[in-house]
């Protein structure tokens, strides 16, 4: 698998944890599984900064808000950190940092406070007074939840809280936080649930996250919530301290309560032996931890190193080990997915591991069910850490009794019966019937997905539904769906019905980039795609290409070039692509509008993209920067010598102040030209 294919399959795969465990509340996997994800797909993007995207999870924080309340602009980015794991990813980071010093062997002094493990609030005072609340939502924009907040005793209303203080009432200032229930309060709550046969929560973090997203704040003024500060994100009209133990004390004098677990550090190795106590005593306290947030005490000093993508250099979270428990491997069940991967997954008796009662796990492929030598009927060793899909370590093989079965991979597929099929050099096995009920399903879920066709109206249960009764046979079917036939279908009405069928017109209009994106071509995600685009101009040009040809092309190795050859090739997709031109789908790209002759005035110059401009959309920008000699990529560096920037930049504007390339705006970029 070629970079661009494993970085798209990373996006998908993450940004799906994300809505789970943000915008859901129901994770599916553990923090420790996320973590190597994630952190995969950091390193790839460091070793390919020109694959990097705007909305690749790296470059944001959080996910995006609930429309069920009213979005509030964060006055400056709420941001996540980087983590580490141990001693020597902290000494690691300490390194690194050196080099954005004045001197890199400078005495540091640190704050080592709890992470805690509930939900990020926002909280604005004007003139004392608590005017508004909100979630971190995407770290830019959050969600309104200031009726809910008011509920919670512990938010103070007027800050000094005390009335005879003698420190000056701020103007204007706004404290992050973490809302949650301590762990006493929660096993109160939960029984009380129990009792009036309500929903029951499995661990504190939920219930605080589904306890302030509650539209009815009575709700939520019924739950034992409570809330520690920790930073100072804006203020006007009066003097904060620089250093980052004195801003936790002056919160203290403001009256908001303050974690009295956190400690100062008076060098890196002092950070070290604070974390390995507080692994000691994470089960002593009365709040969820899952790690402890390293600072460097000197805030200004901290804030000038600047950011890593979405993370701040000046800061690090030091997650504690996964946690790890033993159970039964009662079966290995085979999904298939929406390419024909016949994926095993691991059926558990249930195991309760951090709150979390445990009954699926990931089994990757059958060459690593071989390799442990795992077996249905073993004991397991199970991880998982935080809140997000828990993985089998391997099997605990003294405890056999004999009776235990090798696992052995499908000679078939489960649901339509065909012959399964495996790729010469890859681990995954394959359904090669592009009728498989259960491969269109997957295939119809992810053609109308944001990340492809982006249809509106068209969710995952209706392309489930249209598929089991029989109306969407194949893919291009959904663009011939007749009105009459959706109204006779339970729960679809006139403006249901609609929705969906404007949104399938609209989708029409989609770029040839997405539309190969959604065929769903093995090895062809968003990056691909564009890439083969770019360089044939059509699906029609592409589907005529050769192999040897494909492999020509940076960034499409001879796996890719295999794929889409042998996808062109056969007659039923063949078949299916003129169905879809028939339905007027866009096979080819816009053509951008030629450059007066000779024009070659941004030759030899690197432009990045970011934000919204006055009256160019994104693409216009790239076609006019292309056709008068410049080059635009995704991602701000070191090579890039321009960032053309609109409103609401981000983090890249922050990434290319730090790294002293040249910001322009449109009126700049056309006086260039003109």
């Amino acid at each position: 698998m070629t970079p661009q294919e494993r970085i798209a399959q990373l996006r998908d795969e993450i940004n799906f944890h994300l809505y789970r465990y943000h915008v859901l509340d129901s994770p599916v996997v553990s923090d420790a599984e996320y973590d190597l994800l994630y952190n995969e797909l950091l390193a790839l993007e460091q070793e390919n900064p020109e694959l990097v995207t705007p909305d690749s999870p790296t470059q944001r924080a959080g996910a995006e808000p609930l429309s069920a309340f009213t979005k509030v602009v964060h006055p400056a980015p709420i941001l996540s950190l980087a983590n580490a794991f141990n001693a020597e990813d902290l000494f690691a980071w300490r390194q690194r940092i050196g080099r954005y010093l004045p001197d890199p062997d400078m005495a540091l002094d640190y704050v080592a406070e709890p992470k805690l493990d509930g939900l990020t609030v926002v909280l604005t005072y004007e003139n004392g007074r608590f005017t508004q609340g909100a979630t971190r939502g995407n770290g830019e924009v959050g969600e309104d939840i200031t009726q809910n907040l008011r509920t919670i005793t512990a938010v103070p209303q007027r800050i000094p809280v005390d009335p005879q203080s003698e420190l000056p009432v701020p103007p204007y200032l706004v404290v992050r936080g973490e809302v949650f229930f301590p762990l006493d309060k929660f096993e109160q709550f939960n029984e009380r649930q129990r009792q009036e046969e309500k929903q029951v929560y499995m661990n504190p973090r939920n219930a605080a996250s589904g306890s302030l997203r509650q539209l009815d704040p009575k709700i939520t003024a019924g739950r034992p919530l409570t809330l520690y500060c920790y930073d100072l994100v804006a203020w006007d009209g009066v003097d904060v301290p620089a250093k980052q133990w004195e801003r936790l004390d002056y919160l203290r004098q403001l009256g908001f309560p303050v974690s009295s677990d956190s400690q100062y550090c008076d060098n890196i190795e002092a950070v070290a032996s604070a974390y390995e106590q507080w692994k000691e005593k994470r089960n002593q306290i009365n709040y969820e931890v899952d790690g402890v947030v390293v600072k460097i005490n000197d805030r200004p000093l901290a804030d000038s190193l600047g950011f890593v993508g979405k993370d701040p250099r000046g800061a690090v979270a030091m997650k504690f080990p996964a946690q790890e428990k033993t159970t039964k491997l009662l079966d290995v069940a085979v999904n298939v997915g929406r390419t024909g991967i016949l994926a095993p997954a691991a059926v558990l008796e249930p195991v309760e591991i951090g709150g979390v009662v445990v009954r699926n796990a990931t089994l990757h492929n059958y060459d690593e069910i071989a390799r442990k030598d795992i077996r249905i009927g073993d004991t397991v060793i199970v991880k998982r850490a935080g809140d997000v899909i828990p993985y089998i370590v391997g099997p605990v093989a003294d405890l056999r009794d004999g009776s235990e079965r090798v696992v052995e991979p499908p000679t078939h597929c489960p649901v339509c019966g065909e012959p399964a099929l495996r790729v010469p050099g890859e681990v995954a096995i394959y359904c090669d019937n592009p009728s498989c009920p259960e491969q269109l399903v997957r295939r119809v879920e992810y053609f109308v997905s944001r990340g492809a066709m982006d249809i509106d109206g068209f969710g995952t249960k209706t392309g489930v539904l249209l598929a089991e009764v029989g109306m969407v046979k194949d893919l291009a079917d959904i663009y011939y769906l007749n009105r009459d036939d959706l109204l006779a279908l339970e729960g679809f009405k006139d403006k249901k019905v609609d929705n969906l069928l404007n949104g399938l017109e609209a989708s029409k209009n989609q770029s040839p980039v997405r539309f190969l994106t959604a065929l769903g071509i093995r090895f062809v995600g968003s990056v691909v795609a564009g890439l083969l685009i770019d360089a044939f101009g059509s699906i029609d040009e592409l589907a005529a290409a050769d192999q040897e040809r494909l492999e020509q092309i940076e960034g499409i190795g001879p796996g890719t070039a295999v794929s889409v050859t042998s996808w062109f090739a056969d007659e039923r997709h063949r078949a299916l692509l003129e169905k879809f031109r028939a339905a007027g789908l866009k096979f080819a790209a816009d053509k951008p509008e030629p450059a007066e002759a000779g024009s070659q005035s941004l030759a030899g110059l690197t432009f990045v993209i970011t934000g919204t401009l006055p009256s160019l959309s994104r693409d216009d920008a790239k076609a006019l920067i292309e056709a008068n000699g410049g080059k635009v990529t995704g991602s701000v560096s070191k090579n890039t010598d321009y960032l053309l920037a609109g409103e609401k930049a981000g983090s890249k504007l922050s990434k290319a102040e730090s790294l002293g390339v040249t910001v322009i705006d449109e009126a700049h970029l056309k006086g260039m030209i003109a």
